[in-house]
C-alpha cells in the first residue's frame, strides 16, 4: 500500500508539473504572438514628462504626488481635467489620455493616490475611499482652485469622485462641469469575483488582504521569480485587464504599474472597495453632464455595474466598448479620449444654450473601434500598424 501511495504521489507530482509546463508554453505562445503587435505602442512610447510636479498635503499630513500638463495657449474658459487613477495603478496610466487633452487645449491635473505611485504610503486607518475623496479635494484647491473643472476617474478613482461628491457637495455643485466614470461602480458588492463568481470574490475578501499581508515582508524577493516567470505573468494581466489583442510592449508596462504596488496597499484596500457603498450619493450628480463608459469583456466591473450609476442620472450617456476590458483607456485610448472630449464638447454646448441635462433622456451606444482591429490586422501581416485614427463604429 506504501508503495502504491508513493506511485500516486509521484503521479500527481509529474501531472502537476507537466501542467506547469503546459502552462509556460501557451504563455510563451501567447507572449510570441504580442511581441508581433508591439507595432501598436504609441510612437511617443509610455513614457512622460510633466510640465509641473508638485506635493500636495493631506487632511492627515501625507504627501501626495501631482502632475500638471498644460497647453501653450489656455484658454482660461475650458475646465481643467483632473484625471484619477484606479487600485493598483498610478497617474501613468493616463498617459495616452494627458497628451490627447493638452493637444485639445486643455489643462490636466493627475495624482498618484495615496500608498500609490509616487505618493507616500498611507497608515492602515486612512486606507478608505472617503479619505481619497477628502485627498482628491486637496488636490483641486492646490491645483485649481478656481474656474470649471471635470473629473475623469477610473475604477477605483471613479469611486474616490463618487466620494469626493458626498463629501464636498458644494465644489460639485458650484464648479464641476463634468464627470466621466471609466470601468467604475457605485457599489463595492462583486468587485472582487474577477468574473468567476460570488464564491470566489468572498474567497479574495476573507483570505486575500491576510495572504498579501503575510506575503509583503518578502515582496522584494519576487523580482528575480517575476524575470523567471514574465510570459506567464503577462498572460495574467492580459487575462484580467484586455479583452481584444494587445502588445508585449504594453503588456509589460501595465504589469510594472500594478506589481509596483506593494502587497500591504493591496491588503489595506480590498475591504475599502468591497464595503464601497455611493449609490445615494449620485443623486448629487444629477444635474451635470455624466459620461459612463466600460468594456463589454471587463471581468472587474461589467457593463452592470456602470448600469446601476446609469440608472440614478437620467440625462447620462453610457458607452459599451466591445472588445474591451477593464483597463480600455490603454486598451482602446483613442475612443476613451475622444468619448471624453465629446462630454466636454456637450457640457460646453449646453451650458451656453441653457440646457438642463435633467431634461435630456439617457444614451446608451454599443461602439466597436474599428480603427484598432485594422492596425492589429497590419501588425499581425508585418505590414506595420501606422494609422491612429480614432474610428468606432455604434452598434446601438
Amino acid at each position: 500500500m506504501a508503495g502504491v501511495g508513493k506511485a500516486i504521489g509521484l503521479g500527481a507530482a509529474a501531472a502537476a508539473a507537466a501542467g506547469a509546463a503546459a502552462a509556460g508554453v501557451a504563455a510563451d505562445r501567447a507572449a510570441a504572438e504580442r511581441r508581433r503587435l508591439n507595432a501598436l505602442d504609441p510612437v511617443a512610447g509610455f513614457a512622460h514628462v510633466a510640465d509641473e510636479e508638485l506635493k500636495v498635503i493631506a487632511t492627515d499630513g501625507l504627501n501626495l504626488h501631482v502632475e500638471i500638463d498644460s497647453p501653450r495657449d489656455l484658454d482660461p474658459e475650458l475646465p481643467t481635467i483632473v484625471l484619477s487613477h484606479g487600485f493598483c495603478l498610478s497617474l501613468r496610466s493616463w498617459v495616452l489620455q494627458r497628451r490627447a487633452f493638452v493637444e485639445a487645449g486643455y489643462r490636466v491635473v493627475l495624482w498618484d493616490q495615496r500608498s500609490h505611485g509616487e505618493s507616500e504610503i498611507s497608515d492602515l486607518e486612512h486606507c478608505s475611499i472617503e479619505q481619497l475623496g477628502h485627498d482628491l479635494r486637496a488636490v483641486i484647491d492646490a491645483t485649481c482652485p478656481q474656474g470649471p473643472i471635470a473629473l475623469v476617474g477610473h475604477s477605483m478613482g471613479g469611486m474616490t469622485t463618487m466620494a469626493l461628491a458626498r463629501h464636498h457637495p458644494d465644489l460639485v455643485r458650484d464648479r464641476v462641469m463634468a464627470v466621466a466614470f471609466i470601468s467604475t461602480a457605485a457599489g463595492g458588492q462583486g468587485l472582487t469575483d474577477l468574473g468567476m463568481g460570488p464564491l470566489v470574490g468572498r474567497a479574495i475578501g476573507q483570505v486575500g488582504p491576510r495572504l498579501l499581508s503575510r506575503l509583503a515582508p518578502h515582496q522584494r524577493w519576487l523580482a528575480p521569480v517575476r524575470r523567471f516567470g514574465r510570459n506567464v505573468e503577462g498572460s495574467i494581466v492580459d487575462r484580467f485587464s484586455y479583452d481584444s489583442p494587445v502588445s508585449e510592449g504594453l503588456i509589460r508596462f501595465t504589469s510594472d504599474l500594478i506589481l509596483a504596488t506593494r502587497f500591504e496597499v493591496m491588503a489595506a484596500f480590498i475591504p475599502a472597495i468591497q464595503s464601497h457603498d455611493e449609490l445615494d450619493t449620485l443623486a448629487t450628480l444629477v444635474d451635470k453632464e455624466v459620461l459612463v463608459v466600460n468594456g463589454e469583456g471587463d471581468l472587474l466591473t461589467p457593463p452592470a455595474h456602470s448600469e446601476k450609476i446609469v440608472e440614478r442620472l437620467p440625462g447620462s450617456e453610457h458607452v459599451v466598448v466591445r472588445d474591451a476590458g477593464h483597463l480600455i483607456m490603454l486598451e482602446h485610448p483613442e475612443v476613451v479620449t475622444g468619448q471624453i472630449l465629446s462630454l466636454l464638447h456637450r457640457a460646453e454646448v449646453d451650458a451656453a444654450a441653457a440646457v438642463s441635462v435633467v431634461d435630456k433622456p439617457r444614451v446608451r451606444r454599443v461602439l466597436v473601434d474599428i480603427a484598432k482591429g485594422r492596425r492589429v490586422k497590419k501588425a499581425r501581416s508585418g505590414q506595420g500598424a501606422s494609422d491612429s485614427r480614432p474610428r468606432t463604429r455604434a452598434t446601438s
